[in-house]
Formats: structure tokens, C-alpha cells, sequence
């Protein structure tokens, strides 16, 4: 439910912001907006997990994240749906993080590569089915019915829970949740999505936007000092101290940022500029999920028995070769988009699994819960760092270059482009294209750092033992 909704609200954003009228910064909040708490509050979903019951804690959120659903579907405006998208970050930060730490729970360590590459393989092809099924949603009813979707799903959802998933808890961990904890990552985390936010805005919000960030580096701090002493802790600070853990979740940061970005991206070349549909646009991201499903298996086997060193540094590397295969532009489709695709997609076949596992076998047993938190907090966090980050070099870059084309519009926005013929289709036609090489270069520096950061601290290490 996760994954599809994910990919396929990225894909209705381009007909959401001509239909509510939304600027590209409102564009960002919708998928900030549910970043923001989901990668905030999972910490608290996987601390809860452990402390209450993983199945209790997944049933609770499924049935949350699904009135989320309904109320983005009915939301008359984007400030509405903002808001919805929110509660539907919450609802996922309860149920993303028990699915892994009920396979932690139910496999030893030994077999664990392989049930995670099970996991991933199914999330990859729930990740195929989001932008198809989404676009195809779009393109026939219209960008609400991504979110009413969520309703059958999340009847399957509960049955095929409450029949088959066990319920499990830590016995060590039976302290109170950290709920102070969750309250301050998510007042850093926003405070600094608001400052880069902001700044993709323009003139008039520069001192606005310095202060959003200021606080948001004093509130960052604040939540690390309190993780240091409490009790405890949402993020145990001493899991950083195994290298494995350092290097995985820090891969993690630059990794899923830069695969955002893609993924976030891509959708305003294809619809606005290629003129594509929806569902095309669908067709274009499913090798993302083929590749990543038919592949994660294996890449977890080989981790197993070789380590995951060497898969990450090459998945990593062909990630960011895709990356800026996407920059350069290139009108052919096929040259200029399916290959870069392809590429980017086997590096993350190569890469999910084996990082996954090195994260989940380098906590102990009895905080699998926390370490998958940690973890999927990280490439949360990833992606809404990336989408602000992007947001305000984008729009930057497309102002910039648009004022340099001697265009002059009341309203100017990265990602709408007028209609082809019209005087200033040609001159925005080079701003857009020169604020996504710009993003997409980025991305790619972001995979070449993870590749780099794979290559010093995933070496061979002795396992953590049970």
C-alpha cells in the first residue's frame, strides 16, 4: 500500500497542480507532507512495534493510513490534501517498519538474506504495479482515484494479517515510547524541509527561509542530545558505533535521495515537455520494479555468502551512471530515457537486499524493530531532504534561466510549460531543461558518494552475534 501510493501520487502530481492550481512549492508539501511524518515517526512505529506488538502496531496503522486515503481523495484543495497526506505519513510510520521486523522476528540470521530478498523482491513489484496501475488510474478517472485504490488493498491487507502474521514483541524493550523524541524529529525535520522549501520560492522568503533552517539545525541537535540521554531512546545512538550500521544507513541517505529525485523528476519531462500521458509515463517506471523484484533475491544470496561490499559499490555506481544519462536529455526515448532507466534500476536491484541486510544483521535480535526504524527513517529522510533540496535548486536554476530568455511572466513555475508554439514555450523549454540537469547531476554526485562511502565502511567485518 505504501509503495504504490508513494509512486503513483508522484505521477498524478503534474495533473494535481493544474488542477487545484497549486505552485510548485504546494506540489513539494504533498509529497513532503507524508515524507515528513513518515520519516519523522517511524522511529516511534518501530519502537512501538517492539514495546506493544508488531501485528497490534501494522493493524493500527493500515487502518489509519486508509482514512488518510479517503481523506485525500475528498480534499477540495491542496492545502487540504497537504494536511491528509500527513495523518497518511502517520498511519505509515506504524505499519512500514513491523513488516520487516516481523521477518527479523520469524527468520534466524542465516536465512534472513534470503527472506529479505523476498521482502524487497515483493516491494519491488509493488513498486512496478504503483506507476502503472496509477497512471492508468489517472488517465481514466482522474489523480483522486490513486488514493481510493488504497480501500480494496487495505481490506486484503487486514485479512491476510489477521489469518497468517504472528504476533511478536522485544522482551528488553519494555520502557515507555519515546513519544518527546518523535515530537522533535519531527519539528527538525520540518523546520529544515521549510527552509529549503522556501527557498525554491524566491524573492521576499530569504530571511524567512535562513530561519526555518537555523531552527531546524538547533531543534536537530536538541534531538540528538535528548536520544543521548533518554531512557529509552527512539534512535539508541550506540548502534552507530558498529561501522556496519554507520555506513549502511549513511549509504542509505545519499542513495535514496539521489533515486528520488529521480523518481520525482522524471514525471514533469515526460508529461509537460515529451507530452506523455500518465499511464506511458507508468510504463516508463515499471522496469524500476521488474528489475529490482526479479534480481533482489539473488543479490541477497550473494551478500549471504560474499558480502555485500562489492554489490553496493557497482549497484551504486550504475545508479548514478542512469542518473546522468537522464540529465543529458537526449529527445530519443529510448536513448534518452528507458536506458537510463534500466541502468539506474539494476543498480538498485543490486543494492536493496544487501543493504537492508547489512543493517538488520548488524543490530542485536532484540532491537530489530529499532535497527529497521533507523533504517527506513534514513531513506525517508533521504527523500525529503532530496525533493526540498531539488525543489530549490530547480526552481532556481528554471527563474534564472527563464529571466535570461527574457521571459517575462506574472507567474513562473518549474514544471508547467505552455502549450508548444506559444512565443515563450521555446525559452522555457531551455530553463526547464537546464533546472533538470542541473537536479539529476546532483542526484548523481549523491550515488557516486554512496558508492564511495560502500567502498570504506562495508568491508569484511565479523558478525554480531545472537
Amino acid at each position: 500500500m505504501a509503495l504504490i501510493d508513494a509512486t503513483a501520487v508522484t505521477i498524478a502530481l503534474p495533473r494535481l497542480q493544474d488542477d487545484l492550481g497549486a505552485s510548485f512549492g504546494a506540489v513539494q508539501w504533498v509529497v513532503n507532507a507524508y515524507a515528513l511524518f513518515l520519516g519523522a515517526l517511524i522511529l516511534v512505529g518501530g519502537a512501538a512495534g517492539d514495546r506493544f506488538g508488531r501485528r497490534s502496531v501494522f493493524l493500527a496503522g493500515i487502518l489509519l493510513f486508509t482514512a488518510a486515503s479517503v481523506a485525500c481523495a475528498i480534499a477540495p484543495s491542496v492545502e487540504l490534501l497537504i494536511a491528509a497526506r500527513s495523518v497518511q505519513g502517520l498511519g505509515a510510520a506504524l505499519l512500514v517498519p513491523q513488516s520487516l521486523a516481523i521477518i527479523a522476528a520469524a527468520y534466524p540470521r542465516d536465512e534472513r538474506g534470503r527472506a529479505i530478498g523476498v521482502w524487497a523482491g515483493a516491494s519491488a513489484i509493488a513498486t512496478a504495479l504503483g506507476p502503472l496501475l496509477g497512471g492508468f488510474l489517472i488517465d481514466t478517472l482522474d489523480w483522486q482515484a490513486v488514493f481510493w485504490i488504497n480501500l480494496p488493498l487495505s481490506a486484503l491487507v487486514l485479512y491476510l494479517t489477521l489469518r497468517y502474521v504472528p504476533e511478536s514483541k522485544s522482551e528488553a524493550n519494555s520502557g515507555p515510547v519515546d513519544w518527546f523524541g518523535g515530537l522533535l524529529a519531527i519539528a527538525a525535520f520540518g523546520a529544515l524541509t521549510v527552509g529549503l522549501t522556501l527557498a525554491s520560492l524566491g524573492e521576499g522568503t530569504g530571511v524567512i527561509s535562513l530561519g526555518a533552517l537555523c531552527a531546524g539545525v538547533i531543534l536537530l541537535a536538541l534531538f540528538i542530545r535528548h536520544e543521548a540521554r533518554a531512557p529509552n531512546p527512539l534512535m539508541p545512538l550506540w548502534l552507530f558505533g558498529d561501522r556496519v550500521f554507520l555506513g549502511a544507513n549513511t549509504m542509505t541517505l545519499f542513495l535514496y535521495g539521489a533515486l528520488t529525485v529521480v523518481i520525482f523528476l522524471l514525471p514533469f519531462d515526460l508529461i509537460e515537455r515529451r507530452g506523455m500521458s500518465a499511464t506511458q509515463v507508468g510504463l516508463t517506471l515499471l522496469p524500476v520494479g521488474i528489475i529490482i523484484g526479479v534480481l533482489s533475491r539473488f543479490a541477497g544470496d550473494i551478500a549471504d555468502r560474499k558480502g555485500p561490499r562489492a554489490l553496493l559499490v557497482i549497484g551504486s555506481l550504475l545508479v548514478a551512471i542512469g542518473a546522468v544519462g537522464l540529465a543529458l536529455g537526449v529527445e530519443n526515448y529510448w536513448l534518452g530515457v528507458f536506458v537510463p532507466i534500466v541502468i539506474s534500476s539494476l543498480g538498485m536491484a543490486l543494492v536493496v537486499s544487501p543493504l537492508t541486510t547489512a543493517v538488520m544483521v548488524s543490530a542485536p535480535d532484540d532491537q530489530s524493530g529499532v535497527a529497521s526504524g533507523v533504517n527506513n527513517a534514513v531513506s525517508r529522510v533521504a527523500g525529503l531532504f532530496a525533493v526540498a533540496i531539488v525543489g530549490a535548486l530547480a526552481s532556481f536554476v528554471y527563474v534564472s534561466e527563464a529571466a535570461a530568455g527574457a521571459v517575462v511572466l506574472d507567474t513562473l513555475r518549474f514544471g508547467a510549460l505552455p502549450e508548444a508554439g506559444q512565443p515563450e514555450f521555446a525559452a522555457l523549454e531551455r530553463a526547464f531543461l537546464a533546472a533538470y540537469r542541473a537536479a539529476l547531476l546532483l542526484a548523481a554526485v549523491w550515488a557516486l558518494l554512496s558508492a564511495a562511502i560502500a567502498f570504506a565502511l562495508l568491508g569484511p567485518s565479523r558478525k554480531r552475534q545472537s
